[in-house]
C-alpha cells in the first residue's frame, strides 16, 4: 500500500484514539500479558547459542500471570501465547484487542552489537530522533519476515527494514499515552531494586506489536541477552521469578492510580518550577490538549510553539498540557483547528469544578 494511503489510514487512527482517551474512565478487569517471540521465532539468542529469548519471556509471563492471578482472583489474565509456539505480531494485538483488556504487558530480551550495552528499558508506541531507539524497533518489528510473503498485506505495506516506513508512525496518537508512561516509569522504578540494576529509562519507539493495541501497552526489555552480565542473570530461572515480582510490584502501584479515573485528575496550581501555568478553574470550560510527559514544562518553553494560555493538569506522575480556556464547544473545536497545525495530534477535553469530566 502506498505511503500516502498509510497516512489517511493512521489519521483515522488519530481521530479515533482522541475520542476514546477524552472519555476513558475504567477499572481494570483483564490483562493481556505476552510472551515476545515463539516458536521457529527464537528471538535474540546468547552468544554461546544456549539460551534463547523466547524461553526467557514465556518464563517471566506466566510466572507473572499467576502473581496477578493470586492476588487478584477477579482479574482475568490472557496470555498471547502459553507454549512455544509463533504468533503473528498481528495476532497478538488481536487477542488483546478482542478480549477487551485493560492492561497489554509485552516481555522481552534485547541485544545488541555492542557486548557493553546492558540493563532494562520499557517502551510505550511513539516516535523519537534516537537511532538507537528505532534500531531496537526495528529489530523486533523484524519477526514479521517470518509470517511469509503477505506480510505486506497484513501490516498494510509496513516494511521492517525500511526507515521510510517509520514516518507513519509519526501520526499516530496513542490514546492511552499517559496511562502508558505511568505504567513504563513504575515498572522501571521497580526494576532499579532487580537482578539487572543497569536502568535505560522509559523510550518511545514504533511497536508493531503495540500499534493497534487499544489499552494502555508497555513493551519491557527485561535486559542484554548479548552482555555477559545481563545473560548470566537472564538464565537464571530463579531471576525469572525475581524479574515477575517487580513488574507486579509496578502493576499494583499503577492499578491504585488507574483505578481512580480521570475524575480524580487536578489541574496543578502555580509552582516556582511553573510559575506561569494558569491556576486553576473552578467552573465548566474547555481545553485543547496538546501533549503530555513526565516532566514540568515552563509555559514559556520552546516546546509550546509560541502558544500561550498554557494550562497543566497532573495525573500521577504524568503531567498533561494544555492550551487555552473556552466556554462553548465550538469555540474548543476552532481552536482545536488552529492549534492542529502546530500540535496534530491535539484533542478537546471538557473541565468542571477543576476536574476532567467526559465530553
Amino acid at each position: 500500500m502506498p505511503h500516502r494511503a498509510l497516512l489517511v489510514i493512521f489519521c483515522l487512527i488519530v481521530q479515533t484514539c482522541a475520542i476514546a482517551q477524552e472519555s476513558s474512565s475504567v477499572n481494570i478487569k483483564r490483562i493481556v500479558i505476552d510472551a515476545g517471540h515463539g516458536g521457529r521465532d527464537p528471538g535474540t539468542v546468547s552468544p554461546d547459542g544456549r539460551v534463547k529469548e523466547k524461553d526467557i519471556t514465556l518464563s517471566v509471563a506466566l510466572k507473572l500471570g499467576n502473581l496477578i492471578k493470586k492476588n487478584h482472583p477477579s482479574i482475568e489474565i490472557v496470555y498471547t501465547r502459553k507454549t512455544d509456539v509463533a504468533v503473528a505480531l498481528s495476532k497478538r494485538s488481536e487477542i488483546a484487542n478482542k478480549s477487551k483488556a485493560d492492561l497489554f504487558i509485552s516481555i522481552h530480551v534485547n541485544a545488541a552489537r555492542s557486548r557493553a550495552a546492558s540493563g532494562s528499558e520499557t517502551f510505550v508506541m511513539g516516535t523519537d530522533k534516537t537511532s538507537s531507539n528505532l534500531e531496537v524497533s526495528m529489530l523486533e518489528n523484524s519477526v514479521i519476515l517470518l509470517e511469509g510473503d503477505d506480510y505486506h498485506t497484513k501490516y498494510e505495506g509496513f516494511n521492517p527494514n525500511d526507515p521510510e516506513s517509520y514516518i507513519v508512525f509519526t501520526l499516530l496518537q496513542n490514546a492511552y499515552l499517559e496511562q502508558s508512561l505511568l505504567m513504563a516509569s513504575l515498572v522501571q522504578k521497580h526494576f532499579g531494586k532487580g537482578p539487572i540494576k543497569v536502568n535505560r529509562g522509559i523510550k518511545q519507539a514504533p511497536f508493531l506489536v503495540l500499534w493497534k493495541t487499544s489499552m494502555p501497552s508497555v513493551l519491557i526489555e527485561l535486559g542484554f541477552i548479548s552482555n555477559n552480565n545481563d545473560y548470566k542473570v537472564l538464565s537464571s530461572t530463579k531471576n525469572h521469578d525475581r524479574f515477575a515480582e517487580l513488574i507486579y510490584t509496578a502493576f499494583e502501584e499503577f492499578r491504585s492510580q488507574y483505578d481512580k479515573g480521570y475524575n480524580n485528575l487536578d489541574y496543578v496550581t502555580p509552582s516556582s518550577a511553573n510559575s506561569d501555568v494558569k491556576p486553576t478553574y473552578q467552573d465548566t470550560h474547555y481545553r485543547v490538549q496538546i501533549f503530555s510527559g513526565k516532566n514540568i514544562i515552563p509555559a514559556t518553553s520552546r516546546e509550546f510553539k509560541g502558544e500561550t494560555n498554557i494550562g497543566q493538569i497532573q495525573s500521577g506522575t504524568i503531567y498533561k498540557y494544555t492550551v487555552g480556556k473556552y466556554s462553548t464547544l465550538e469555540e474548543a473545536e476552532r481552536a482545536k483547528t488552529r492549534i492542529r497545525k502546530k500540535f496534530p495530534q491535539a484533542f478537546i477535553i471538557k473541565v468542571s469544578n477543576g476536574k476532567i469530566v467526559p465530553l
